[in-house]
This record gives structure tokens, sequence and C-alpha cells, in this order.
């Protein structure tokens, strides 16, 4: 695969970020930047307003109050546009069971019109990049769910997007296969890919994450990096922080 990035600073801007559902606040007025090539984390328990703000980032939510850029444009006018440049992970797995591996990704390169030949040469790639090359004439239901997660990002990389959005992308899975996920999103990185993801894993995000934020009710209560975060608020202040957040204990 071709080095992918946004050519500006920052990749994801929000300031004054806001969503309600029904009178129930979602995300209560946020701001942070997510400079490009970097890896950006959000943490924190069900509820906080993670997936809320995945969602307005790659376009199937509305932006009800404040301002949120992506690539430089502003989604809520050029949602298209900018959706045609991110690749996305979701937590759930929509994958086709009736399809087999090479055939799903084929089939997302036809979504973005990319020609029969081309679409042939990302697909090759993209199995081996995701380490699925044995198994590219499988049916997605004989796969374990290690190799499921890693389709779906091979399938959001279809499009050589500028900006992937992974939503709790090892949630379910095995230490070993929580592993082999890590090294593929390290790959990514160091390609200059820009990675914005949501976890629930004080571990994966000090693993993975160059900058993070947690988030808690809709309003982020602290950011920075892994080492920031700790050297800030101490080793064991943040380790009761985390759990009485997330209901997961910070692994060292």
């Amino acid at each position: 695969m071709r080095p992918l990035g946004f050519a500006g600073d920052v990749a994801v801007r929000a300031r004054g970020l806001a969503k309600r559902y029904d009178g129930i606040v979602a995300l209560d007025g946020v701001d942070f930047d997510v400079r490009t090539g970097q890896c950006f984390g959000f943490l924190g328990p069900n509820g906080a307003g993670k997936t809320t703000t995945m969602k307005m980032i790659y376009g199937l939510a509305a932006v009800q109050d404040g301002t949120l850029e992506v690539l430089g444009r502003d989604i809520s006018r050029e949602r298209r546009a900018v959706k045609a440049r991110l690749g996305v992970v979701p937590q759930e797995d929509n994958l086709d069971r009736e399809l087999t591996v090479r055939e799903n990704l084929l089939v997302q390169a036809g979504y973005f019109g990319i020609g029969s030949e081309e679409a042939e040469r990302r697909v090759a790639e993209l199995l081996e990049f995701s380490l699925l090359a044995g198994r590219s004439d499988a049916m997605v239901r004989q796969l374990s769910g290690g190799m499921r997660r890693r389709l779906l990002i091979a399938r959001a990389l279809v499009n050589e997007p500028e900006l992937v959005v992974l939503d709790e992308p090892t949630t379910g899975l095995d230490p070993q296969a929580r592993q082999t996920l890590w090294h593929t999103l390290d790959r990514l990185r160091d390609q200059g890919v820009t990675l914005l993801l949501t976890t629930h894993y004080m571990e994966e995000a000090a693993r993975l994450c160059d900058r993070l934020v947690i988030l808690d009710l809709g309003r982020i209560v602290a950011e920075g990096s892994p080492d920031e975060l700790i050297a800030r608020y101490g080793q064991p202040h943040l380790e009761a922080v985390f759990l009485h957040l997330t209901g997961h204990e910070l692994d060292r």
C-alpha cells in the first residue's frame, strides 16, 4: 500500500461539539484536535459519548451544536466528500457471511467505484497486509474472531483512506488476537495513517495512542499522552479514576 495521510497538520478539529438524543445529553461541548499521523484514543464507560463522537466524525450522526472539521472539511456541509476519504471499522461485525474473504473486499471496492484491475491489486495487497492471504477463499463464517476483525480493517482500507476510525476494535478478542491486531495498527501508523479509536482498555490506549482523552457523561475529564496523564495524576490516582469510569483495571 502507498503511504497515506492528510497533508494538513490537523486531521480532525472539534469545537463545542454537542449532541442530544430525546433530551438526553450524549456529548456536552467538547474540544479536541487530532494531529495528522497520530493515533488518538477516546476512553470511557458505556454512555460516555465515545461512539457518538465517532459517528459524527464519519458522518453517521449529525452535528447539533459546535463545529467539526474532518480532513480540512466541515462534516456538516461536505459529508460525502469526507466519507470518501475515510475508513471505518465499526464496533459490530457487519461482514457479509454469504461471501468469501476476498469477495467482501471486492464488493467494498465497488462501492467506491474502483475499477476491476485496480480493485484486484488493492485486494491482493490488503490480504497480505492483514495476514489473510491464505484464507482469501474462505467464507467469513469460517473465520475466527481475530481474523474477522482484521478483515474489517482490511475492508476499511480498500479506498486508501487518509483517516481510519475504529470503534472498540479489540472488544471480545482473546489476548493473542488482540496482540496481532495491535501489530496491524502499528504498521498502519508507520505508514503515516491517522488512527482514531475508542476503547475501554487503558492498556490498549497506552500501547497504541500518542494522545488520548477520557470521556464521562459527554465531557472530557482528562486529556494528554498516556505518560502525561500518569505524570499529572500519578499512577494510583489514575488507576482509581479509570476503574471508576470504565469498570476495568489499568494494566501496567
